[in-house]
């Protein structure tokens, strides 16, 4: 017999030779049929792995992120093989799980097609009706090569080889490497998978594009096939439909079509241009941005864009940060682009002598960099080579930092509800290439962590993926879809102060290293107003709309009314445009509701002689007549307050 512990510490009498699966059906039934893998001793395992007496147990399900992984994956394993029954020549390289889809390039002679993406889901559908058995296998790295050499697969090859030149196998597993058999398919991969083809049920293929190999633009250009998979039929219908709704609210055809932003090919990659609507939605949040920072006694900086590399290899980012760009000869001397902006801000400490008394120093900075992004991962705003960091970094003794943590979390919570976006946190820790001590990690991260509790924010521990310098706070933005936004942080550094001798005078008339916290409250504005764009579907709240309220004559006899009350309006600080062209006034509402303007104020001759407006909202369509001075307190009430619905 074997003896297993489950999760909640009760104890599972089995069989010799018993799997994870026997021990799942010898808990219930419904949870035999839900289970799609096993983590044995906090490892992932398939549910054929057999069990050993003293084994730790958690059987994995739809409900687990590891069971969605490994749900996905045998289904990217499926569309695989599909692929080779149907493209008999098309080679094998990769292909993971995501989030929420799955995708495997292929190296084939000419882009998949629409119609051959129907043709390979016709045979997925083939594959699960099949319900192939699927078997995991161990063998040497040298056997492994051999069968895929024999097979043609020289990717997979290719990979074997990498990992054997990085010592990167399992000593555990003598250097043996792990492959997994579904009929004549046989694929390269760690695991685990359920245990047959016919486990896998609702599942689409959404998209193909093209993918270097290894993202190398230097490389073989591949062929990615996106797809995605659930357990219910329901379950995928909600998604299409979320990918429609994504669509439709896709800031990379938004941006143009509102006149937002452009990237301009001429120009470069990565690199944004705000048109003056879309200047404006930065600008009312530069503005907002800075009233709050000055409110909670941070000082205003600017610094320069490049810098000597000195400075980088002091701050240690020419040894570990891989994304700077190359140098630039000066008289002599090499200068980067900066990637950062913290050294800058040591500077500008370090031109005074500080005492503990001046302590606790702000300084905020929309501070401009620049970072080396392949160009088969640049994504319109989100993913950019230059953007401008809402970037911060306080200067604090010991016992003022978790209070300064805390008004940061503070601002963050502010700002998220301002912009009507939710939010989940993560609190990363220490990676493996890391600078300092580990008395001083511990104490970094002890001190977010308490800080986290103290301002009630709920968070999830994110192992090893703190920066070099210390640990941090990661906030992902959630937007109305429920999808996940990279946004604010806050990194706790007890490097750079040491590599900079950035110090203040104490009570006991000695100098000691201050500690330094980065952070940022949006992210960057590149990808804070791409992710608004999408939030809002191109609509914003009334106070952030490039244009407040589009005045709409109809008729030729009421533009010098319309032009007076656009005088006034623009006099008293209303963003507001007039339509004077000869259409109808159907075609003018639509190409006004078109732009997403908030408000459209018609203008007729009974409004003309009444002093009113007939107002539309974008939203709720026709509101009726108002007196104009209530239209403008309400408008004015409604900006004031930043309100996310509208007040009309």
């Amino acid at each position: 017999m074997v003896r297993v512990t489950l999760p909640d510490g009760k104890q599972l009498e089995l069989n010799d030779g018993s799997t994870a699966l026997d021990a799942a059906q010898s808990i219930g039934s419904r949870l035999a049929k839900a289970a799609l893998a096993a983590k044995i001793n906090d490892a992932p395992a398939d549910l054929t792995r057999e069990l050993n007496d003293g084994d730790q147990l958690q059987i994995l399900t739809w409900d687990s992120p590891e069971g969605r992984e490994a749900y996905r994956h045998t289904s990217t394993h499926i569309m695989a093989q599909a692929v080779k029954r149907v493209f008999p020549d098309a080679k094998l390289t990769i292909g993971p799980p995501l989030e929420d889809r799955f995708y495997y390039d292929f190296d084939v002679p000419t882009p998949f097609a629409p119609d051959d993406l129907a043709k390979i889901e016709q045979e997925m559908r083939k594959i699960v009706d099949e319900d192939l058995p699927i078997s995991r296998e161990e063998l040497s790295a040298d056997e492994a090569k051999k069968l895929f050499a024999d097979m043609g697969e020289s990717y997979k090859v290719e990979i074997i080889e990498d990992l054997q030149d990085q010592s990167e196998l399992d000593p555990k597993s003598n250097g043996a490497v792990s492959i997994y058999r579904q009929g004549e398919f046989v694929d390269l991969c760690r695991g685990p998978h359920l245990p047959s083809t016919g486990r896998v049920k609702a599942y689409k293929l959404l998209s193909s594009s093209g993918a270097y190999w290894r993202g190398d633009e230097k490389r073989q250009m591949l062929q990615r096939i996106y797809g995605t998979s659930f357990p219910q039929q329901k379950q995928l219908d909600e998604f299409l439909h979320m990918l429609e709704e994504a669509k439709r609210r896709d800031h990379r055809i938004l941006g143009p079509r509102l006149d937002l932003f452009s990237i301009q090919q001429v120009v470069g990659s990565g690199l944004i241009h705000w048109h003056p609507k879309g200047a404006m939605v930065r600008d009312l949040i530069e503005r907002f941005w800075k009233d709050e920072h000055q409110k909670r006694g941070y000082s205003l900086v600017y610094t320069p864009h490049i810098a000597s590399d000195n400075l980088f290899r002091i701050s240690g980012h020419l040894e570990k940060y891989d994304a700077m760009y190359s140098p630039m000869d000066i008289d002599g001397e090499n200068y980067r682009l900066k990637p950062m902006n913290c050294p800058f801000h040591i500077q500008i400490y370090q031109s005074h002598t500080r005492s503990y008394r001046d302590l606790p120093i702000r300084y905020a900075e929309l501070g401009t960099v620049y970072r080396y992004e392949r160009s088969g991962v640049l994504h319109g705003m989100l993913r950019v080579r230059g953007f401008t960091q809402d970037d911060a970094h306080i200067f604090c003794r010991p016992d003022q930092l978790e209070d300064e943590v805390f008004s940061t979390l503070e601002l963050m919570k502010y700002l998220m509800k301002t912009f009507g976006l939710g939010y989940d946190v993560y609190l990363s820790t220490r990676p493996k290439q890391s600078f300092g001590t580990d008395d001083e990690w511990e104490f970094a991260t002890k001190a977010l962590a308490n800080t986290l509790e103290r301002a009630a924010v709920p968070y999830v521990v994110d192992p090893g993926e703190g920066v070099f310098y210390g640990p941090k706070i990661d906030v992902k933005l959630v937007d109305v879809l429920g999808r996940p936004w990279q946004g604010p942080t806050i990194q706790v550094d007890l490097q750079l102060p040491q590599r900079f001798g950035v110090e203040y005078v104490g009570s006991d008339n000695q100098t000691h290293n201050a500690i330094m916290v980065h952070r940022a409250m949006l992210g960057s504005l590149e990808r804070f107003i791409g992710c608004l764009i999408e939030h809002y579907a191109g609509a914003f709240p009334l106070w952030l709309a490039p244009v407040h309220a589009m005045v709409l004559p109809l008729t030729d006899d009421q533009n010098d009314a319309a032009m007076a009350l656009v005088d006034r309006m623009r006099e008293q600080g209303y963003r507001v445009d007039v339509d004077l062209s000869s259409e109808k006034i159907g075609a003018k509402i639509r190409d006004a509701e078109m732009q997403r303007i908030p408000y459209m104020l018609v203008l007729g001759k009974r409004e003309v002689e009444n002093g009113t407006v007939s107002v539309r909202a974008r939203d709720r369509g026709d509101l009726g007549a108002k007196p104009i001075d209530d239209v403008l307190a309400i408008l004015t009430n409604e900006i004031k307050t930043k309100s996310l619905e509208s007040m009309m």
